[in-house]
């Protein structure tokens, strides 16, 4: 045996969602073997779902997912397959990837590694498998198999197991299975996306194949699982240090295979000659060493790898695929008719409104006439509504904007004037208050109420359509609570809380001129040009005040840049206003005191509000969602004392 096709697969799978996880693992199964692949690697807990989350402690979850897996093993005939799932064994639970071949269990490798930072609370439910560990599992129909750190020797192929977290410390077990004379590695993942993270993935794949002397097949799972993380399903397969075979990334599909032929011989040459080297001697007295007879087909190496395509894709690029795709997937397992907008002609909402075109174009790309049954109808007024709703303050401008772009956009929009409504409140208040409101004793008052009278009726809508109420407050507003709770806030699913808004801007001006792939051309939308030309305001001062955000807070790129240094990188106000200095020398010293004061004061005072915000999709791993990044008090003493410190 020298040559030996395997396949990684992607699914996009829901957590707990039974018969349509398992419909998908069919699926997966057959294509991979259509393909000719006889070793199959599924993705990290593929059975249950990723993020079920306190699930997992249910006793049926664990039941259910054993009662699938026995179902599945019929599939397994003539294959290899590795299944993610959860088991419990000595009264803790485990994450693992059971091994199946010729439909016939044959043991579990159990996770060492736990992903326990940021968004992953594996520690939470799961227990750690220590490292040269080996017992026995007892099945709920009382036969045994192996479980804990295993090496399978299939028909004279070694597999091992590096699972997600596994391969990504410095310690990996990919080493000590080296030792032990493993021919593949296998890699079931649950990796979410964040930018620039693939190139991580291929970089850690490439060089475990040739520091370990092994082909690896790196597995993953796509789309929206569960709500807030997006996995982008990326696949990849290597030998010898290099790739050679790699799928694209995000895409509508549920199921994704790629298949390659690797050369088992380069490898076991490639380690005779590392000199670093050391065996496992005897090899016999590995007990980790699972043996199973099976007879592996005779194998034509090909010419050329299929699918090697080393992703270069731009932000703004990796942006659109993955929001788009966190859309599709949270309208279709939401069971939504459709999305609704508050389009008030500025830059937030009008990238939330493009997002869902957006939406509806790749995905009708990606899976052709297969798109209409994702949707609810195939006519984008009933998927999109967007409504432009004006209070005194509102300006001409911005309601022509509005126009402009939704019908650039094709969905349904509405011109509600709420004038009176908010004036009614004004009075109502004012009477109660026993005096007279003004803008010079009580503008954010004001100004919050105008925000708060357009929930109501955009909230109304979308009930009537059965839709989904989208908010439009991005990262940069929730460093500072620049938002009103009730008002901009309110809906149901926030798809741009993750992003700052200097890159946002940024992103509009790309889609305006350039555009996503649709169909292999660019796609822009031109008529982007009315909301790029604008000064983003909340335009809930009357018209003379000339508001704008940046007055009223800081430029976008500071406050960004303050945001990451003291959240990401957890720096003081002293430490970071010595680098404003640097950083920013345009800005005056005063300047950039006042700012630093500001930021460091409206964060600690805003906690309670980004514990409200509505679900966001998790971009990148400088999160500021509580519930699943940057966990912060909702009282603290706001950096008194260290701002004290930092005098004019």
């Amino acid at each position: 045996m020298q040559f030996l096709k395997v396949a990684a697969v992607a699914l996009n799978q829901t957590p707990l969602d039974w018969s349509g996880n398992a419909g998908r693992i069919r699926k997966a199964l057959s294509q991979a073997r259509t393909e000719g692949a006889r070793l199959v690697c599924l993705p990290e807990l593929c059975l249950t779902g990723y993020g079920c989350e306190d699930a997992f402690f249910a006793p049926g979850t664990c039941e259910q997912a054993w009662r699938m897996l026995e179902d599945l093993l019929p599939e397994t005939r003539n294959l290899v397959v590795a299944f993610g799932l959860p088991v419990t064994h000595q009264r803790a639970l485990f994450n693992v990837s059971a091994v199946a071949v010729d439909g016939k269990l044959v043991g579990m490798c159990a996770k060492q590694n736990l992903a326990g930072d940021g968004i992953h609370y594996e520690p939470r439910w799961f227990k750690p498998w220590p490292a040269g560990v080996a017992d026995i599992y007892q099945t709920p129909d009382d036969s045994v198999i192996p479980i804990g750190d295993l090496v399978f020797d299939i028909g004279g192929i070694r597999l091992g197991f590096e699972i997600c977290e596994d391969a990504w410390v410095a310690d990996r077990p990919g080493a000590r299975l080296a030792a032990r004379a493993v021919d593949v590695i296998l890699n079931p993942s649950a990796s979410h996306f964040a930018f620039g993270k693939a190139e991580i993935r291929r970089r850690f794949v490439a060089e475990g194949s040739r520091s370990f002397g092994v082909a690896y097949v790196y597995s993953n799972l796509l789309g929206n699982e569960s709500g807030r993380v997006i996995y982008d399903g990326q696949l990849l397969i290597a030998e010898k240090g290099g790739v050679i075979a790699e799928s694209r990334r995000f895409g509508f599909q549920d199921v994704r295979v790629l298949s390659a032929v690797i050369d088992l011989r380069a490898g076991r040459v490639e380690t005779m000659r590392i000199a670093s080297h050391r065996p496992v001697l005897p090899a016999s007295a590995d007990p980790g060493v699972v043996k199973v007879g099976h007879a592996w087909p005779v194998v034509t190496p090909e010419i050329e790898q299929a699918d090697c395509v080393a992703s270069a894709d731009t932000k703004e690029d990796e942006f659109t695929a993955a929001v788009t795709l966190g859309l599709f997937d949270y309208l279709r397992k939401s069971h939504s008719s459709g999305y609704v907008v508050s389009l008030s002609g500025g830059a937030d909402s009008a990238a939330v409104a493009c997002l869902v075109r957006l939406m509806v174009d790749l995905a009708r790309s990606d899976l052709g006439e297969d798109a209409a049954g994702n949707f609810p109808s195939t006519d984008f007024r009933d998927i999109l509504l967007t409504a432009y709703q004006a209070t005194e303050n509102s300006g001409t401008i911005t309601r022509s904007a509005a126009a402009v772009l939704a019908e650039a956009l094709g969905g349904t929009h509405l011109d509600l004037d709420l004038a009176e409504i908010h004036k009614a409140y004004v009075s109502l208040i004012s009477k109660a208050h026993g005096q007279d409101l003004s803008w010079e004793k009580h503008d954010i008052a004001l100004q919050n109420i105008q925000a708060r009278v357009r929930a109501p009726g955009i909230w109304m809508l979308a009930n009537l359509r059965n839709a989904l109420l989208l908010t439009t407050s991005n990262r940069s507003e929730a460093a500072v609570g620049y938002a009103t709770m009730d008002g901009d806030t309110a809906g149901g699913l926030a798809p741009i809380s993750g992003i700052d808004k200097e890159f946002l801007l940024q992103w509009l001006r790309w889609l305006e001129t350039t555009g996503p792939m649709i169909d292999g051309e660019r796609r822009p939308i031109p008529a982007l040009a009315v909301i790029n030309c604008q000064q983003p305001t909340a335009e809930l001062r009357p018209s003379g005040a000339a508001q704008t955000d940046e007055d009223d807070l800081m430029p976008y790129p500071v406050l960004d840049f303050i945001e990451r240094a003291a959240i990401r990188d957890h720096l003081g106000p002293v430490e970071i206003f010595e680098l404003l200095q640097v950083r920013f020398p345009a800005h005056s010293r005063e300047r950039l005191l006042l700012w630093t004061h500001r930021f460091f004061t409206l964060w600690s005072r805003n906690q309670w509000k980004r514990e409200r915000y509505a679900p966001g999709f998790h971009l990148d791993d400088e999160n500021l969602d509580p519930k699943t990044w940057c966990r912060w008090p909702i009282l603290s003493g706001g950096f008194q004392d260290e701002l004290k410190t930092l005098k004019p």
